[in-house]
């Protein structure tokens, strides 16, 4: 894979660390930095990184297999993978199977998924629990949720709380959600770990629930939400709504909401209707949550959920719609494996098309230490005169033009500046450090084809270098809870 590279210098960086001191396994990966050497202690937290926009969020309750993850290539296009669920103080289903596998297994698949881009995460709750109603200290119930994430070495949570009578009659859950996030981040530090929130539509209906419902914990704590995937359903469930819910993001439950809500774009997007007023999502970005932070969630197939469904074509409309309207949020399913590959590919067909570029699957450093970045102007006629050549060293904004070398093979015994070649011209679609250009991350794209000689990394015409501060993003995801 494009990253095996700097997985190897990860791995050095951790082998420093064992020199220097002993360290507990259930430190933070601050304390596991502490004394290392400036260049390990970046590499180690530069190695945690968290989706920019737009974040394409698969969850993942269904029984697969006990031994194993689906492979990255049926989850391409993804950049969010959910297991479901975690409780207050108890593993179920997909989170459960996560713990019981060897670390060997685990480790090995962590790192597949992150050479392809994939951030792996648990949720929280779904519909079975009701944290708040039931009693459950939320500062207790968030330690133990961290715990798991830090011991697992997952790259963040989901909420997918769905306490109807705590959040639509008692007016406990802005409180008890508001509690519990603070300590969730404080355990999972933003920048270095996901946190996001998948509540229903309608409680971002202003003025209908006590609190204010998600408005309210919006203003509360929606700092520390990477984004909400808002779930876009029609379940009618406990009021016709079914709330998810998460940290740092949240992710919004645009179906089970009612067998004619949010099944049109307009209604999607723009005006929902009267029974859930102000909910769509320009509605509810009016009301103060940021646009970019409410992913669009909806069920993969008619049967993922009782109404609120969208076929991907329609879905891949909606979202072109909204694109053309400043949004880039992003979409979340559920469920895998029915919301796989072929589902997210033609949901971003018209919007952000797999491969295409600027489709998220990106990933930031998540500190904010110094990185060298590359920037280059395209020459005119494509011509790979005075260009870069790409170098696994350098960090590339979107933007970057650079060259690659094709080496003939019956030459590879020359001197590499001398050997006859070919090579192609490239142009970063995304920030990224260390991704081949044309490999399976997709974060270039091949602009021009040309021959003769390609120069190396170096200061060149037209080649502009510059020290900047990688900015650290969080990520999150996004689920919706069946019935």
């Amino acid at each position: 894979m494009a990253r095996l590279g700097f997985l190897a210098s990860i791995i050095s960086a951790f082998l420093t660390l064992a020199v220097v001191r002993a360290v507990p396994f259930n430190a933070t990966l601050g304390e596991r930095a502490d004394g290392l050497s400036p260049v390990a202690r970046d590499v180690l937290l530069s190695a945690r990184a968290v989706p920019t926009s737009p974040r394409w969020v698969a969850y993942f309750d269904r029984f697969v297999s006990s031994t194993s993850l689906p492979a990255v290539s049926a989850l391409s296009g993804f950049n969010v993978f959910a297991l479901a669920f975690i409780y207050s103080a108890s593993l179920q289903d997909n989170a459960a199977t996560w713990s019981q596998l060897d670390a060997t297994t685990r480790a090995s698949i962590k790192a597949e998924y992150a050479a392809a881009g994939i951030s792996l995460i648990v949720s929280a709750y779904g519909a079975g629990p009701n944290p708040t109603s039931a009693g459950d200290d939320p500062t207790a119930a968030a330690n133990f949720i961290a715990n798991y994430v830090k011991t697992y070495n997952l790259d963040g949570v989901d909420v997918d709380y769905e306490d109807f009578g705590a959040i639509e009659t008692a007016g406990t859950a802005v409180a008890w959600l508001s509690t519990f996030t603070k300590a969730l981040r404080a355990q999972l530090p933003q920048g270095q770990y996901i946190l996001t929130h998948a509540p229903v539509a309608p409680w971002f209906s202003p003025g209908l629930w006590p609190g204010n419902g998600y408005l309210g914990v919006d203003s509360a704590v929606g700092s520390l939400i990477d984004w909400y995937n808002v779930q876009v359903r029609n379940d009618v469930i406990h009021s016709s709504i079914v709330f998810s819910t998460a940290t740092t993001a949240i992710v919004y439950q645009f179906y089970n909401q009612g067998a004619t809500e949010y099944t049109t774009c307009a209604g999607l997007l723009t005006a929902s209707s009267s029974t859930w007023p102000q909910s769509a999502v320009f509605q509810i970005a009016a009301n103060g949550v940021p646009l970019n932070k409410i992913v669009i969630g909806k069920p993969a197939t008619a049967a993922d959920a009782t109404n609120g469904y969208m076929d991907p074509g329609t879905l891949s409309t909606c979202l072109a719609q909204a694109k053309a309207q400043g949004w880039s949020a992003g979409a979340m399913t559920w469920q895998y494996p029915d919301g796989n590959s072929a589902w997210v590919t033609q949901v971003r067909s018209g919007s952000f098309p797999v491969g295409g570029g600027s489709g998220g699957g990106t990933t930031t450093t998540t500190t904010s230490h110094t990185t060298t970045t590359s920037t280059t102007s395209t020459p005119a006629g494509g011509s790979c005169s005075g260009v870069a050549a790409w170098s696994s060293t350098v960090a590339y904004p979107a933007g970057s033009v650079v060259t690659l070398r094709h080496v003939f093979a019956s030459h590879s015994n020359l001197p590499p500046l001398t050997r006859p070649h070919s090579g192609s011209l490239w142009t970063a679609n995304q920030w990224n450090f260390n991704e081949t250009p044309g490999g399976a991350a997709g974060a270039w794209d091949k602009t021009a084809t040309c021959n003769g000689a390609l120069h190396p990394a170096t200061a060149a015409a037209g080649t502009a270098s510059a020290k900047a501060t990688v900015p650290a993003k969080a990520t999150a995801l996004a689920k919706t809870t069946a019935a």
